[in-house]
């Protein structure tokens, strides 16, 4: 038998990886991209802010005791909603009672870094599969669910139409950040480092993304775009661009795996 031959420790080198998560989170992706020897530019395609009022968050939370289920779709809502458990001085055993639902293995993570046990995570780390895995549970109960201040309607909706009461409040807004338009461009007409591979890790970074490029629009010819899921690949073709490269698994190393398994750039 022949000897088999080893992958190669650094599938990406000598490929440009732009990754336009929000600052804070680029982290995790770009450091497993730098890791397969990709080189990452890194430039924000949204920034995370306070929502204009926590008066519905802080009355929420203020009464979580009557709730049955606790709802969480993003890191991000996790982490503004234990900031403001902890500004007003409400302590984890407040969670206690609750069910609690997280989208994906990335926010079960963050819930259960603060030692709170998450019941439920679907098999699809998208909307529609939280509504699957909660629809026959949810009847005659009352559901909060905290996310961003735009987001799409299916959970609330469909498990309304379960029979749950679901309140639904905000957490964080995403915005364009500015600062990144002319990086962006720049980036992109520069051929030393226009990218070979852009990174597309939500809806918002989609929209965001051709904000940014503005009316013109930038030339993408032979630049590939790659998706995370399902929901943020929809927003892709509505923005009418292409879905080139698809992770498998919605998540960040299911994304890093299909960029190295398209390996067509």
């Amino acid at each position: 038998m022949g000897k088999k031959t080893k992958a190669p420790k650094s599938p990406l080198r000598g490929v440009r990886i732009l990754v336009g998560r929000a600052r804070h989170q680029a982290g995790a992706l770009s450091g497993e991209l730098r890791k397969l020897g990709a080189t990452v530019i890194e430039i924000p395609f949204i920034e995370i802010r306070k929502p204009r009022s926590f008066k519905p968050l802080d009355l929420a939370l203020k009464n979580l005791d009557s709730y049955d289920w606790l709802i969480l779709t993003s890191v991000n809502g996790v982490e503004a909603m234990w900031k403001r458990l902890k500004m007003l001085g409400l302590k984890k055993t407040f969670l206690k009672h609750l069910s609690i639902a997280a989208i994906g293995p990335a926010t079960k993570k963050a819930i259960e870094q603060h030692d709170v046990k998450v019941e439920v995570v679907p098999k699809e780390y998208i909307a529609e599969s939280v509504v699957r895995s909660l629809r026959r549970r949810v009847k005659g109960k009352r559901l909060l669910l905290v996310r961003a201040k735009v987001a799409r309607d299916v959970i609330p909706c469909e498990l309304r139409k379960a029979g749950a009461q679901v309140d639904v409040v905000e957490a964080y807004e995403t915005v364009v950040p500015k600062s990144s338009r002319i990086r962006l461009r720049s980036t992109l007409v520069n051929p030393r480092t226009r990218p070979h591979v852009v990174t597309f890790t939500s809806s918002s970074t989609v929209r965001n993304f051709v904000a940014l490029l503005g009316s013109g629009n930038a030339n993408l010819e032979g630049i590939h775009l790659a998706s995370i899921g399902p929901v943020t690949s929809s927003t892709l073709l509505e923005r009418g661009l292409r879905v080139d490269i698809k992770a498998k698994k919605f998540t960040i190393p299911g994304l890093v795996e299909a960029i190295v398994r398209a390996k067509s750039f």
